[in-house]
């Protein structure tokens, strides 16, 4: 007795769906970030590791723990998708980032763009509840 044939279908469709999504390039699946840029995230990442290690000695190893804790918490208050993004702004003010000037505070916010495309409110909370894959949106036309 043969076995039905199936189509293999993954729940929740695709990662990569050009109807929803838009068509993706593939020169960004190729290149890479800028050096400049992955060797500042590495120099940060070494930078953090150190101040940990520091914090550790200082004040015992429970510290760090702690910390990194309170950062889990704190990461994980977020709006559901729509027209108001989250600002993050008690993980901001816990790890020193709400002192930094970037570029979005003297340049237009990208989200102000006429290429942004709207958030889908209803695909947003299915990525965040499991149900389907993918990025929550597509950023730029």
């Amino acid at each position: 007795m043969e076995s039905p044939k199936k189509i293999a279908h993954e729940i929740g469709g695709v990662k990569r769906d050009a109807l929803r999504f838009g068509l993706n390039g593939v020169k960004s699946d190729i290149v890479g970030s800028h050096p400049l840029e992955s060797s500042y995230e590495s120099g940060k990442r070494s930078e953090e590791a150190m101040k940990r290690r520091i914090i550790g000695h200082t004040y015992g190893s429970a510290l760090p723990l702690k910390m990194d804790m309170d950062r889990q918490i704190l990461s994980r208050f977020q709006r559901p998708a729509g027209p108001i993004p989250s600002s993050m702004i008690g993980l901001e003010a816990y790890t020193g980032a709400i002192d930094d000037f970037g570029f979005e505070d003297y340049l237009n916010d990208p989200r102000d763009s006429e290429t942004f495309k709207p958030v889908d409110f209803h695909h947003g909370m299915e990525v965040r509840l499991g149900m389907s894959k993918g990025p929550v949106a597509p950023s730029f036309m």
